[in-house]
């Protein structure tokens, strides 16, 4: 038999708190018209009319944080390669160390943050072309 699975609000705004017998998950939400982002364990997850999808492996664009934090680490300069799951930033929000990883191969083009910098949901940490 499984464990019931119980979802409410986490104390922090965007933050949900995921319960599932002895088992705690903490995951972030941020809505952005009709679509709703999830960070979780350093992925990256789409919802849309309801049908949750793993964010794609292209690997061009910005990567940003989903919610106000610290960065702790910038692990790649411009000019960089990189592959799919690399680890590239570390933030902090809440005490939790939040990694922002690569969605999918590419090459750092721009780096907008330095470690102990305060960046908000939706700004640009790192360009990926």
């Amino acid at each position: 038999m499984t464990e019931p699975v119980t979802i409410t609000r986490g104390p922090a705004p965007g933050e949900v708190v995921v319960r599932s017998g002895d088992t705690v998950e903490r995951l972030f939400a941020v809505v952005s018209g009709d679509t709703t982002w999830v960070f979780h364990d350093g992925d990256v997850f789409r919802i849309d009319d309801g049908a949750p999808q793993r964010r794609g492996q292209r690997a061009q664009g910005s990567l940003a944080s989903p919610m106000p934090a610290t960065v702790l680490s910038v692990a790649v300069s411009p000019g960089d390669a990189v592959k799919a799951g690399q680890t590239l930033v570390v933030l902090e929000a809440m005490k939790m160390e939040l990694p922002v990883r690569a969605p999918g191969d590419g090459r750092v083009t721009h780096v907008h943050c330095k470690p102990g910098d305060l960046v908000q949901p939706g700004v640009s940490l790192i360009d990926i072309a």
